[in-house]
This record gives structure tokens, C-alpha cells and sequence, in this order.
């Protein structure tokens, strides 16, 4: 059984207008895994979608890391809440700009398997700016959008595996 995303209270699924759970078995190990997910900058080399990432001079997410990010035309401000290393991440979001208190929690668990790690990405979102754009407008966008960005980084760390080790 794997292990699922911690949720504040607010951010719970069973209470959240919208969720998405992604998962994926990786054949590379949970480090490399882990250090694509906390290199946020430089995401857009295997996902070419997180091209506005700025962590404000900081040289990967870390606890507590304030960072903002254009994802899907929607221009954010982050915080990250949950940091184990090559274990967990997750940060909540708000929607710069938006005075309707919309935001969202995102989650990453990273657990170890015989043959590398398996990779979980859930997230919740609240408020009347994700329910019109992504809900109303585009339903399963998020869940769409997380499938590529779990696969993509696979790829990524299947590929950095395989160099490693020549």
C-alpha cells in the first residue's frame, strides 16, 4: 500500500470541489526522482509546460521556500509546507491576483520499490477561480495536466538512472 499526501484540513479531498491523483512506478531510484522534483527551475527540461518557475534566487525547493510560477497561464504564489527529503513535498497555492481566496494543495509522495520508486501526485483546489476556469471550463484539466507531468518526469529520471550508471 502506498502512502498518500497529508492534508491540512481545508485542503481535504473529501471536502475539496476539485482533485487529482496521479501515479506512476519509476525504474530509477527515489534520489533522482527526488532531485527533479526539488530542482523546480529547471522542470521545464522534461516538462516543458513548468517553463515559469522562479524561486527567487534560491537553488531548489526546500521547507518554507516562497516561489511563484505561471502554470497554464494562471500566475501563482507558493509556499512549501512539507519537505522530507527524497520522501515528501508539498506546497499550497494561491492565484496572484485573485481576491476570491482560491487556492490549492499539491502533494508528492516518493516511495522506494524493488525495482526503483513509485511516484504519487495529488492535489486538491478550492474557490470560485479554479472551479470556473479549470472546473467549469475545462473538466479533468488538472488530472490531465499532472498524467503528462508524472510521466514526463519518469522519463526524465529513467533516463538520469540509465546515465548514472554508463
Amino acid at each position: 500500500m502506498y502512502k498518500h499526501v497529508i492534508w491540512p484540513q481545508q485542503y481535504d479531498p473529501k471536502t475539496s470541489a476539485i482533485y487529482a491523483l496521479n501515479d506512476i512506478d519509476v525504474t530509477a531510484p527515489a534520489e533522482v526522482v527526488w532531485k527533479l522534483l526539488v530542482d523546480a527551475e529547471n522542470w521545464s527540461s522534461y516538462f516543458p509546460a513548468e517553463d515559469q518557475v522562479n524561486l527567487d534566487g534560491e537553488p531548489e525547493l526546500a521547507l518554507g521556500t516562497k516561489w511563484t510560477r505561471v502554470t497554464v497561464g494562471i500566475p501563482t504564489k507558493l509556499i512549501v509546507t512539507e519537505y522530507v527529503p527524497v520522501s515528501r513535498l508539498a506546497w499550497s497555492t494561491v492565484v496572484d491576483g485573485d481576491d476570491t481566496g482560491s487556492s490549492a494543495y499539491h502533494g508528492w509522495v516518493i516511495t522506494p520499490t524493488d525495482t526503483g520508486c513509485h511516484v504519487l501526485s495529488e492535489e486538491t483546489q478550492q474557490g470560485s477561480y479554479f472551479l470556473e476556469e479549470p472546473g467549469r471550463k475545462n473538466p479533468g484539466a488538472l488530472y490531465r495536466y499532472h498524467q503528462e507531468w508524472v510521466e514526463c518526469l519518469a522519463r526524465a529520471a529513467e533516463a538520469e538512472a540509465a546515465k548514472a550508471r554508463g
